[in-house]
């Protein structure tokens, strides 16, 4: 039986009221998850500028005399990817996308760019001189960067090619692998507050220092690719608008 126009609006209308609270939530929980990121942000920049410049307040193991190359690579990462933990989530906030256009494409090639040399950097780094961990945290560091710079490269590569619901999806696996160096060490802080820090050890050998290698990113990007698929992508391809 058809609806009568009538109660056709009326259900559109509900659905319209459905979705601008789901966006007005998503809004709230994204400037949450900011200000919790902006802290982290601020240290890796200030960490990463210090490094670059030779001004380091303290030894740290990141630096080692004589390596230029070894410590430009691990500083210019973290600079980059301060930026990138930055910029990231607003560019999942509908309203800068549809009111701020000309700011969600310059902020998001950003993002983009400095995502890929971020991991660049890191693999860089990995590659030169290893990580703390040993070759289990090789594997796993370096795994986060090759997905970190294919997710940047096919978020750009759809965006300039004007497919939306590809640039989106695959700007959401970005903004998850963005946040896996924060969802790294709030892994290790709320692990040492329930555990004392069982089963991590100083030079990261522990069983779960090994699992973490691969825990802060593998896990979300997998439960992300489950909720694209679910959430299906019938639809033609949009451009992308503004």
């Amino acid at each position: 039986m058809p609806i009568p126009e009538r109660d056709a609006g009326l259900v559109m209308s509900a659905d319209h009221r459905s979705f601008a609270r789901a966006g007005a939530a998503l809004g709230v929980a994204i400037a949450a998850l900011t200000l919790f990121m902006l802290p982290f942000a601020h240290h890796a920049a200030t960490f990463g500028v210090r490094g670059l410049t030779g001004h380091l307040a303290s030894p740290t193991y990141l630096h080692v005399a004589g390596a230029w190359l070894s410590n430009a690579s691990v500083f210019a990462h973290m600079v980059a990817g301060a930026v990138v933990t930055a910029f990231a989530p607003l560019q999942l906030v509908a309203w800068v996308r549809s009111r701020r256009p000309a700011f969600h494409r310059v902020s998001g090639y950003v993002v983009g760019v400095c995502a890929i040399f971020a991991a660049a950097a890191g693999l860089g780094f990995i590659a030169l001189r290893g990580t703390i961990g040993g070759p289990a945290m090789d594997a796993g560091f370096a795994g986060y960067g090759v997905c970190l710079a294919a997710a940047a490269l096919q978020t750009l590569r759809f965006a300039r090619k004007g497919v939306r619901d590809r640039h989106r999806a695959w700007a959401i696996r970005l903004f998850v692998l963005v946040i896996g160096s924060w969802i790294y060490r709030l892994h290790y802080t709320l692990w040492f507050l329930i555990t004392g820090g069982l089963g991590s050890t100083p030079d990261f050998s522990g069983p779960f220092d090994r699992i973490q290698n691969f825990a802060f990113y593998a896990p979300y990007l997998i439960a992300v690719e489950v909720w694209l698929r679910r959430r299906g992508r019938t639809a033609p391809h949009q451009a992308v608008g503004g």
